[in-house]
């Protein structure tokens, strides 16, 4: 009887725990979809600016580069700024959702981000 009450109280927990999770992940995903980072290449010739999760915030073409009139040279600039910004992106995100395993101290938890390219 009594080991019947202790599996119910840790159901109880567990979904608790669980709820939890799903908040603080929901509020993860928000706040990252917040932040901001920024690409260059080139020096400074190119710099793209994106949220978090990923949408771009803006672009900037110095003016050189413009007046320069090489497609080419603008495309390649262009291209090597969004996937700077791209991995920054990533690595903030994995940064944050280690963060949020280590608060949460659920076994398995880093190495399923690791595994999910997260952390």
């Amino acid at each position: 009887m009594f080991e019947g009450l202790k599996s119910l109280a840790n159901m109880a927990s567990m979904a608790r725990q669980s709820g939890e999770m799903q908040k603080k992940m929901a509020d993860l995903k928000e706040r990252i979809g917040r932040m901001e980072v920024e690409g260059h290449a080139g020096g400074d010739a190119v710099a793209v600016r994106i949220s978090g999760d990923f949408h771009v915030r803006s672009v900037h073409i110095h003016q050189w580069l413009v007046e320069a009139r090489n497609q080419q040279l603008l495309q390649q600039l262009t291209q090597d700024a969004v996937n700077s910004a791209i991995q920054k992106a990533r690595d903030l995100t994995a940064t944050e959702m280690a963060r949020l395993a280590e608060e949460l101290n659920i076994p398995g938890m880093q190495d399923a981000f690791s595994k999910l390219g997260l952390g």
